[in-house]
């Protein structure tokens, strides 16, 4: 499959794993509408890509992973209704102009593939925002992250207000939202925000390692379920919902080649040989799950 080429993002696939590069380093990598595009665009190519594996994302040069949004257009940077951008007013329900963060993070959340982060350097506004969605953090030593929002006279966006206090808990959500400090990586992995802390030049190797045993171990379908039922149900009201999902999953997955295959490679002692594609044999375990109206 030939590989898509982005105005703000690089874009690679090796050996089962595609990595998105956020590639505006004379700006710290800050978002644009462009990157809001270019980045939902790129989930829709990993998704389609059953190549792929394991998505891995970025930011390029040493400086920053996202600085947040760019700033350049001074004091009308959130004011969606002056700028009136192309991008913008694609996406304007009502009277309501969407979220370019959340646009993204909402397509992430729905990634039929894995995602990690691979966070090289300063992460703020939406340069978090963007990795919550994002289902494992790595950082460099010399990472910095900030919820800044109230001390640019916004609020919290990107749907991390869904997404934030489910992974770090309510508490600590508040605290770093309220103050809108910058903390290292130190302090992001005391309180559940990355995984594991990396050297500056072993990240990216650590990154590739982790997508490499998704890779080259599981069923990508099995891995796209997983992913829609952990996240799906972390909003459910009650575990019936997810028991229901589940046993849809374990019923259509048993009946398909890749849980012979799986249970076959198993007793034999060798490395399995997966049949079953994304693109194709995903079977459908969400017959109530409602196209939501800004989707």
């Amino acid at each position: 499959m030939s590989q898509p080429t982005f105005q703000t993002l690089l874009y690679a696939v090796e050996d089962g794993v595609a990595t998105i590069t956020l590639n505006r380093p004379d700006r710290m990598n800050a978002f644009t509408s462009q990157m809001m595009l270019d980045l939902i665009a790129a989930f829709d190519a990993t998704d389609a890509d059953d190549e792929v594996k394991a998505v891995i994302v970025t930011g390029a040069g040493e400086r920053a992973f996202c600085a947040g949004a760019d700033l350049s257009s001074g004091g009308n940077t959130f004011n969606y209704a002056e700028r009136g951008e192309s991008a913008r007013e694609e996406a304007k329900v009502g009277d309501v102009y969407r979220d370019g963060g959340g646009r993204v993070t909402l397509r992430i959340y729905d990634s039929l593939k894995p995602v990690i982060a691979a966070v090289n350097g300063a992460a703020v506004g939406v340069g978090v925002t963007m990795q919550l969605p994002m289902d494992i953090r790595l950082a460099a030593t010399t990472a910095r992250f900030g919820f800044v929002f109230a001390r640019r006279g916004i609020t919290p966006e990107a749907a991390s207000s869904w997404f934030l206090p489910r992974l770090v808990g309510m508490q600590t959500a508040l605290e770093w939202c309220y103050t809108g400090r910058v903390f290292g990586a130190e302090e992001a992995a005391a309180r559940g925000l990355v995984r594991s802390l990396h050297s500056p030049e072993d990240l990216m190797p650590a990154a590739r390692a982790l997508a490499r045993e998704i890779a080259d171990n599981t069923a990508p379908v099995s891995i796209a379920l997983t992913r829609q039922l952990l996240w799906r149900m972390a909003g459910a009201d009650h575990p019936m919902e997810a028991h229901k999902a589940d046993s849809r999953a374990i019923q259509a997955r048993g009946r398909q080649g890749d849980a012979a295959e799986g249970v076959t490679a198993f007793l034999e002692k060798r490395t399995p040989r997966y049949p079953n594609r994304v693109s194709r044999d995903l079977p459908d375990i969400w017959p109530e799950w409602k196209t939501r109206e800004f989707r």
